[in-house]
């Protein structure tokens, strides 16, 4: 290590820069009641992600008086949020966008101050290493749940180099994160689209009207003449003439639930399996896998439950009104790949076999739109305090329409590269790359110039 290194404590950074650590604001502080649906975000636990970034989706909000009431609890550019019970290792660097939010209920926030002796963005990518990662878990305190507090983060050890260098290790992990932000974002937009031409073709049925005369064809010749020219009445309404309406379980070949496998082999579970969970059904969507347990299991389960190529997984367990359970997941070779052994679901999930490719693409956009809808809470009973998803009233009866077999794949061969994914090798290169470089550099175990061409190698 560089004789410019040294070894200091993120307590005593924020002293020498005239920053501080908080906890956020206690429940006394801030009541249930006190949640509005538009207004300032509070950012909690569950909206820090485990790459570094703050969710929006679900995120609580309350009123600009209250925010104003808790000013301590302000976020500013360059704070770090930590979750403080749970997952203790998640934590998050507040961007321009973010500033203003409030430090919720659950978090603590670390106020780096000015800047003169250490780099936010260099610190947040410290608190993010798999050594310091490791000393929170240890540290963290609590028989059941693990806990942080000031006290803990205070004393968590960094190394620093002079500021010129960690504005340019900063640089260089910064490009790995936007490369890897800009291909999520691909892929979320290649989804829209996907759910957007399903809502055309399968939902409002343009194409028909198209050929109708009532509304401009937007599609071309080829296709939009694999269309019928009316609507003809159905027991569900309106519907294109020659498709059918067919129950989701009469479109699938296979479907079985998951599995939760042992941690440590044993004698009759010897076999290693990724378990994928309905949590982790959002990062998998986005190339994040870091998450996924890896446990153990034996032959004959996985005979069943081995995911491939086209699969379903639906999240059959947990969730409540605002986040109700009914999340999927489409799977794809690409995905699959991602892991040196099989994938299954776990327990409070369910794999579902499509009949075909061509109609596991449409599945896979149905259960996005009623999932979108709300749809899915009228398939969940809430009875026994958990909201657990009645699969097999679900498969007799939500109904799928089913066009004719032209016009299905021709659906599947424009859908399909568009939810396939292929970016996520890339994805995962990068992210390995990052991961990688990340303890080295921030160590000083490693120079610059090595990274920089270990980037140039892999971009």
């Amino acid at each position: 290590m560089s004789s410019e290194w040294g070894e200091i404590t993120l307590g005593e950074v924020c002293a020498a820069q005239n920053g501080a650590i908080q906890t956020g604001p206690f429940g006394s502080q801030l009541h249930a009641s006190d949640y509005v649906e538009t207004g300032i975000p509070v950012v909690m636990p569950s909206n820090i992600g485990p790459d570094g970034g703050i969710s929006e989706d679900g995120i609580a909000r309350i009123k600009q008086q209250d925010a104003d009431r808790l000013s301590q609890h302000k976020l500013q550019i360059g704070d770090v949020v930590f979750s403080r019970r749970g997952d203790v290792t998640r934590n998050a660097l507040i961007e321009p966008h973010q500033v203003g939010w409030l430090c919720g209920t659950g978090c603590l926030k670390v106020r780096l101050g000015d800047e003169t002796k250490a780099d936010a963005k260099f610190i947040s990518y410290c608190l993010r290493s798999p050594e310091t990662k490791e000393w929170l878990i240890r540290h963290a305190v609590g028989a059941t749940m693990p806990n942080l507090n000031t006290s803990i983060l205070s004393a968590v050890p960094i190394q620093i180099p002079p500021i010129s260098e960690q504005k340019k290790i900063t640089e260089l992990l910064r490009a790995l994160d936007d490369r890897i932000d800009l291909l999520r974002e691909t892929n979320a937009t290649l989804e829209a689209i996907a759910q957007a031409l399903f809502k055309s073709w399968f939902v409002d049925f343009d194409p028909v009207h198209a050929n109708a005369g009532t509304q401009a064809p937007s599609l071309p010749a080829e296709i939009q003449a694999l269309f019928p020219s009316r609507l003809v009445e159905s027991p569900q309404g309106l519907m294109p003439e020659g498709w059918e309406v067919k129950p989701f379980g009469e479109l699938l070949t296979h479907t079985i639930g998951g599995d939760w496998g042992d941690e440590l082999p044993t004698d009759k579970n010897n076999v290693r399996v990724a378990i994928i969970r309905g949590t982790d059904l959002p990062d998998l969507a986005n190339g994040s896998y870091g998450r996924v347990p890896l446990r153990f299991t034996n032959e004959k389960k996985l005979s069943s439950r081995k995911l491939q190529d086209g699969d379903l997984v639906l999240e059959v367990s947990g969730g409540s009104k605002d986040q109700p359970t009914g999340r999927s997941l489409y799977l794809t070779t690409g995905m699959l790949n991602q892991f040196d052994c099989p994938m299954e679901p776990a327990s409070f999930c369910r794999l579902l076999r499509p009949s075909s490719p061509e109609i596991g693409v449409v599945l896979a956009q149905h259960l996005t739109y009623i999932y979108a809808l709300g749809k899915t809470w009228e398939y969940q009973n809430q009875s026994t305090g958990i909201s657990n998803f009645q699969t097999t009233h679900f498969l007799e009866t939500e109904l799928v329409v089913v066009p004719d077999t032209k016009v299905l794949k021709a659906f599947f061969e424009i859908a399909r590269p568009m939810v396939d994914r292929a970016n996520l090798t890339q994805m995962t290169k990068l992210a390995e790359l990052r991961d990688t470089l990340l303890p080295r550099l921030i160590s000083g175990q490693l120079r610059l110039p090595e990274a920089e061409a270990a980037f140039a190698e892999v971009v």
